[in-house]
């Protein structure tokens, strides 16, 4: 699971990075998603993502770490995700 979730931060990564953003409002304030910067400069830079929001992120993966992503569901195999393709 670990690789999958690599390969897609690996991709937002270029994906931001060429430029293409979602479109809209971050939040009810009104910020975009283009306001806030690319890379480690969104986490520690002055334009920074809210310490809150941070928080919010980190709540968000490490619940779905310990509660959605098993490596193993149901008796199966480690590494063998019933479903998956």
């Amino acid at each position: 699971k670990h690789g999958r979730i690599c390969q897609l931060a690996f991709l937002g990564q270029i994906t931001t990075r060429n430029g293409v953003h979602l479109s809209g409002d971050i939040d009810y304030s009104g910020h975009s998603f283009e306001s806030y910067p690319n890379g480690l400069a969104a986490v520690f830079g002055d334009n920074a993502i809210p310490q809150a929001g941070l928080l919010q992120l980190v709540a968000f993966v490490g619940f779905l770490e310990l509660f959605v992503m098993k490596d193993s569901a149901n008796g199966a195999e480690p590494g063998d995700f019933p479903g998956d393709f």
